[in-house]
């Protein structure tokens, strides 16, 4: 973690560093006062700081488990998204999987957003990829199951040295996750200890009771999970609660519905100002999961039946001392069944799911749409993981390219027939691409101030010299050859069928060279980047022929043949122009031995 990422998290870092220092002072206390014999009535005071000191340590230890992950695996966790999710059925398992390994399914969602947008996944495909997130964040809820305290300062102390003495980069990000998994069962043992004194306190207990009403159960996991915005910290603790016989197994499995609809709240604040297909996706998931507590919430009683068959039993234990030793399976289990069965029940309806979810959220009207000019990958979400933001940069370019495109594919009609009106939308365009420039610089600045490895930090800078390139054939566009179309239509040129053929050739193979630029950056395509620099020959070739037949035509002595001339050798210069910056482009993306050759 770099100074910039620790001044960041400064807010959040020291208030939990208070509170697990705390925690561990007081159960340093606590440890004392039961040698001393002290009186059992729960000391409130004590017991609150260490409550909290570790849920500090488990909630920050489930943060640095989860960065670890994706930065070890969430680049390969993306390809997997967008070749493997041809049918909803592999798209449930590919988000399940995804889910389960970089432990995020809110970064899964961004990244299903990111491929609706771009065109590579469709709003019923990614149904299927969100049902199978929900199954991959159960794989918290049996990890925390298992009972393995002892080992947890160990996991910290080898994740710490891994982290300070490795040199490279994976090796320090498996020590994040190592360390951080160490700190999400020791925070559960505190907060277990912290509330152990709980145990033969009767209006403690009484108020458990409360919690065997199914409604009230869901509805406040829901409240404390979106509060905490971690469906699987909420269900972490759940665990923690069980394990101390606190509560029984229905009322856990309640606590879990109420987690799962909870979770949505972090996907609904997420896409306060999004586009559209990132609301279709938050609306999906909170379909998805209200629905399904609403079928199962009469049949508690039948899962805790199911689970109580399928987990392990202590028949040697009796009374609390059996319940916290199977309950906390138990409900992992039930947490499990509840998504699989879920999606059992709703990955036939996909289609139908879109359909709701499309008309709830619908299509803008064209100038609607056309008044807000905005990036449309770039999410703050997958800032903390640099190789997938770079990839939504790479998107990103590639939606400004399209822009550009269009701009060069229009521009010479433009120019031949003196149409104002298309000139203007031309300039008006590249005021879209100008934005999309400024934002694609900003989230690119804001990325760099992540902890990035040798190869991140090269790719950045590649991408920035890239976009910049872009920006510089957008504004050559604007500045240069919307001018000479006005230039046309004030001197009044004529430009002869001939010479039209000739500029049209020119500029279909500029607009050939930029399109493979762009697709050369924006999908790291080496062979479309070699496209491109081995077109500096039949670029010269044509711009000499179109020079040469421009010189033909001035010893003509054609009527106006200077004013043309003139129009139209600027044409073919910032032509030229155009392809310097597309080469330029392309480089970035050529190894280093080919730049050489």
């Amino acid at each position: 973690m770099n100074l910039e990422q620790l001044h960041r998290r400064q807010p959040v870092a020291l208030p939990l560093a208070g509170c697990a220092l705390a925690a561990a002072l007081g159960l340093l206390a606590r440890s004392a006062l039961a040698a001393e014999g002290a009186a059992a009535d729960p000391d409130w005071l004590m017991m609150t700081v260490e409550l909290l000191g570790g849920l500090a340590i488990f909630l920050y230890g489930m943060l640095q488990m989860e960065e670890g992950l994706k930065a070890v695996a969430g680049e390969r966790m993306k390809g997997f998204l967008a070749t493997l999710t041809v049918n909803r059925f592999m798209g449930v398992g590919t988000g399940a999987l995804v889910t389960a390994v970089i432990q995020s399914s809110s970064v899964t969602t961004v990244l299903v957003v990111g491929f609706i947008s771009a065109g590579l996944m469709s709003l019923s495909q990614s149904i299927g990829v969100i049902m199978g997130a929900n199954i991959g964040t159960t794989i918290t809820a049996q990890i925390v199951a298992f009972k393995i305290t002892k080992a947890a300062l160990g996991m910290i102390a080898v994740g710490f040295a891994m982290l300070f003495i490795a040199k490279s980069d994976k090796t320090k990000h498996y020590g994040v996750m190592l360390m951080g998994l160490g700190m999400v069962f020791f925070g559960m043992h505190v907060m277990s200890e912290a509330m152990a004194p709980l145990r033969t306190f009767e209006p403690f207990l009484d108020l458990m009771k409360t919690m065997d009403n199914p409604i009230v159960g869901v509805l406040i996991a829901l409240v404390f999970t979106a509060i905490i915005q971690s469906s699987s910290a909420s269900t972490g603790i759940v665990i923690v609660m069980a394990s101390q016989g606190f509560i029984s197994l229905e009322a856990g499995i309640a606590l879990a519905f109420g987690a799962n609809i909870g979770t949505c709240a972090t996907a609904g604040l997420a896409v306060i100002g999004k586009p559209r297909e990132a609301v279709r996706a938050a609306i999906v998931h909170l379909l998805f999961n209200v629905c399904g507590v609403l079928i199962w919430l009469p049949f508690i009683g039948f899962i805790a039946a199911l689970v109580t068959d399928i987990s392990p039993a202590y028949p040697d234990l009796t009374g609390t001392a059996r319940l916290a030793a199977e309950t906390p399976r138990q409900i992992a289990n039930a947490h499990t069944f509840f998504n699989i069965a879920n999606t059992l029940i709703f990955i036939w309806f996909t289609t139908q799911i879109a359909r709701i979810v499309e008309w709830l959220v619908p299509d803008k009207p064209l100038a609607e749409e056309m008044i807000i000019v905005r990036t449309k990958f770039l999410q703050d979400e997958l800032l903390s993981t640099p190789s997938l933001a770079l990839d939504q940069v790479r998107m990103e370019v590639m939606h400004m390219g399209e822009t550009v495109n269009t701009m060069l594919q229009r521009i010479m009609p433009a120019i031949i027939r003196g149409d104002r009106a298309a000139l203007e939308e031309i300039r008006q365009m590249d005021d879209t691409v100008d934005i999309l420039h400024a934002g694609i610089i900003d989230y690119l600045a804001r990325i760099s101030k992540q902890q990035l490895s040798a190869e991140h930090g090269r790719e950045l800078m590649q991408l920035m010299e890239a976009v910049s390139n872009l920006e510089n054939i957008g504004d050559i566009v604007e500045t240069n050859l919307v001018v000479l179309g006005h230039d046309r239509i004030r001197d009044k040129v004529e430009v002869s069928a001939t010479t039209q053929q000739v500029l049209n050739g020119f500029q279909e193979a500029i607009s050939k060279a930029v399109a493979a630029a762009v697709q050369a950056v924006g999908q790291r395509n080496e062979r479309a980047a070699q496209v491109v620099t081995s077109m500096k020959s039949e670029i010269t070739q044509i711009a000499e022929s179109a020079a040469a037949h421009e010189a033909r035509r001035l010893v003509a002595e054609e009527p106006n043949r200077l004013p043309a001339y003139t129009l139209e050798i600027e044409i073919i210069e910032m032509q030229k122009r155009i392809y310097y910056f597309a080469k330029r482009m392309a480089k970035t993306v050529m190894p280093v031995a080919l730049l050489r050759a």
